[in-house]
């Protein structure tokens, strides 16, 4: 008897201390928050594959992911500090925002050339980019309506010359004809509007890089305070980061079995299509060689001064307050890398 009576003290007392030992941890990971550019997709599979996998927690971070929208800019959330990391519009977002004198650091850039194009029926009146002039167009206005004005400057068509106005989340609008262009990621958007009209070869589709404009997008951001005075947790959340992407492209399938579980809604073969586009963005370009998240300064440059031109900017940023690359550069290359099939 007695000695049953030691057995449960000694369990008990084990009991407590892995309690004990489960607070203290809890209580010693750092509480962050992420703002996404839109809706869970498979698009943002990375970073909820390293939640579910517990790569924040093994860096200290216990992370709160929260989405964005059409009236949720990632870029003033973080600046205001509302949330300490963004999923921001692109290269054309944080410069804007930079010009705008909001204290925004980008640390990395997700997908490596620009990932949406603009589409119009090939059966409407849009032909070339020459036919936008009295058309109505709609764009994410979290930073696509720049890489639009910048299309448009090429071919010396103001914006004025055509009724731009912000998408929502439905492509409906585009589908029934009461716009004649439209904003349509090639991972989300551009899926759903060909299954809805009949396949990709009733679209026109105008790409930013023909227009001699490559755009980055999907921006990581935090604010310069965070950056001053956290370098190690914006190291750790990177880390972190990059290890849930690099377990995506090992299991796509279970990374959209993760994505199911935060939206049951979405609809599997279009996740799966969409994530293999995901995929193929961040690793275009030099990010064989330089690892995801690379930022490719010489290039930002050229956009602002397409974007100078344009007139969305009135004068060059400070690129070395704008971007810092020292976080990313801080992780070994090979640690840095994405092996896509």
């Amino acid at each position: 008897m007695f000695k049953n009576f030691l057995r449960r003290c000694v369990i008990a007392a084990v009991a407590v201390t892995a309690g004990a030992v489960m607070s203290v941890q809890a209580a010693d990971l750092t509480k962050v928050s992420l703002r996404l550019k839109w809706l869970p997709q498979a698009g943002y599979a990375g970073f909820y594959v390293a939640q579910a996998k517990g790569y924040y927690k093994d860096e200290g971070i216990d992370l709160t992911i929260n989405p964005g929208g059409p009236n949720l800019l990632a870029e003033n959330l973080v600046a205001s500090g509302a949330d300490t990391f963004g999923l921001g519009g692109g290269i054309e977002s944080i410069l804007a925002a930079r010009d705008k004198n909001l204290p925004l650091v980008a640390i990395g850039m997700t997908h490596q050339i620009t990932p949406f194009v603009f589409v119009a029926k090939k059966d409407g009146p849009v032909k070339t980019i020459e036919d936008f002039r009295g058309k109505k167009a709609t764009a994410w206005f979290t930073g696509s309506q720049l890489v639009l004005y910048g299309m448009l400057a090429n071919k010396h068509i103001s914006p004025t010359e055509l009724s731009i106005t912000p998408q929502q989340v439905s492509v409906t609008p585009f589908v029934d004809g009461e716009t004649d262009i439209a904003a349509a990621t090639r991972y989300n958007e551009l899926l759903t509007i060909e299954s809805r009209v009949g396949g990709a070869d009733k679209l026109r589709i105008f790409v930013p890089e023909d227009y001699g404009i490559s755009f980055p997008r999907d921006v990581l951001i935090v604010s310069e305070k965070t950056a001053k005075e956290k370098p190690e947790l914006v190291k750790a959340f990177l880390r972190a980061t990059i290890k849930g992407w690099q377990e995506v492209a090992r299991d796509p399938n279970g990374a959209v079995d993760t994505m199911l579980k935060v939206a049951p809604t979405l609809e599997r073969p279009h996740q799966e299509k969409a994530l293999k586009e995901a995929l193929r963005l961040m690793t275009a370009g030099t990010a064989p060689k330089d690892g995801i998240f690379y930022m490719d300064l010489p290039t930002y440059k050229k956009d602002q001064d397409i974007l100078i031109e344009a007139k969305v900017l009135e004068k060059p940023v400070d690129f070395d307050k704008a971007f810092d690359s020292s976080f990313l550069n801080a992780i070994p290359l090979a640690g840095r890398k994405l092996s896509v099939d």
